[in-house]
């Protein structure tokens, strides 16, 4: 069973599934669904089509540069088959997996290293914003300690026996 990309969006186009368009010049385009095949027609670039494999690459949202890849490509070529390539070429298929999960792993964790920075900045900024929401504005007047503090900074606070016995009692 052979099983084909997607011209368009790098998809995988099953046996039985999607549209073959043949070019004047013999040229062979394989879509996926009508999707692609609509977007081609309209002679839409790939790389400017959000939701495309093709962007996603060209705009830093996937592994572009990945050894794994080429491998992938080779892996579509019939071969003779002989038990010992095909345990070896399991084993190296299970291996590149790892290495590939760990990438995408190492990958992701980078994109999203100044997220949680950022989500804290701007619920901050929300929360200074509608601060109004959670409090009313004459209970934040009459108890100052209800507004938001301007600087943090560590407050010291001794107690001694006395207060810690009458909180006991």
């Amino acid at each position: 069973m052979r099983l084909e990309k997607c011209w368009f969006c790098s998809s995988t186009v099953y046996p039985g599934h999607g549209i073959v368009f043949v070019r004047n010049d013999a040229k062979i385009f394989r879509f996926c669904r009508s999707k692609c095949h609509k977007n081609f027609k309209l002679k839409r670039n790939p790389r400017k089509v959000r939701w495309t494999k093709a962007y996603r690459k060209t705009h830093g949202k996937d592994l572009a540069v990945d050894a794994t890849f080429d491998l992938e490509r080779k892996r579509n070529r019939p071969v003779r088959y002989d038990r010992n390539v095909i345990v070896d070429t399991l084993k190296a298929i299970r291996r590149i997996d790892e290495i590939r999960t760990r990438r995408e792993a190492k990958f992701y964790e980078a994109r999203m290293k100044g997220k949680k920075k950022m989500d804290k900045k701007a619920a901050a900024i929300e929360l200074k914003q509608g601060i109004h929401l959670v409090k009313a504005p004459i209970a934040m007047l009459a108890d100052p300690s209800l507004t938001l503090p301007k600087t943090a900074t560590k407050v010291k606070v001794t107690v001694t026996e006395e207060q810690t016995e009458a909180m006991e009692s």
